[in-house]
């Protein structure tokens, strides 16, 4: 596992503007930088600094036509953090299973007494 890839996909996720302009991308495809920012209340600057985190973490890309510049999602990267997620789920889940069998041995311990 790549783990500054995660770290990096985390952080970009972790902000809540990141996460609208993820989902506005993934709902409405492409868009200019220029109609993304038009979804906030806040700069064009400040909308190109958090794509900019976007692109760090390769969850979006840029393609320039000329003077505009497009932006558009990338979903693949996030096949780093699903794994991460699975991880977590199996340990979690091994240690639900022994938890069980513990309560489980126990019982059959109390019942032959």
């Amino acid at each position: 596992m790549d783990d500054d890839a995660l770290s990096r996909i985390l952080k970009a996720a972790g902000d809540t503007t990141r996460r609208r302009i993820l989902t506005l991308l993934v709902q409405e495809g492409a868009l200019r930088v220029t109609a993304l920012a038009a979804h906030f209340d806040m700069s064009l600057n400040s909308v190109s600094k958090h794509i900019k985190v976007l692109e760090e973490a390769g969850l979006v890309t840029r393609r320039t036509m000329g003077r505009e510049h497009f932006i558009a999602a990338e979903l693949e990267p996030l096949k780093v953090t699903e794994d991460w997620f699975a991880q977590l789920k199996s340990i979690w889940e091994l240690r639900l299973t022994a938890l069980e069998n513990l309560f489980v041995s126990k019982d059959e311990n109390d019942d032959r007494a």
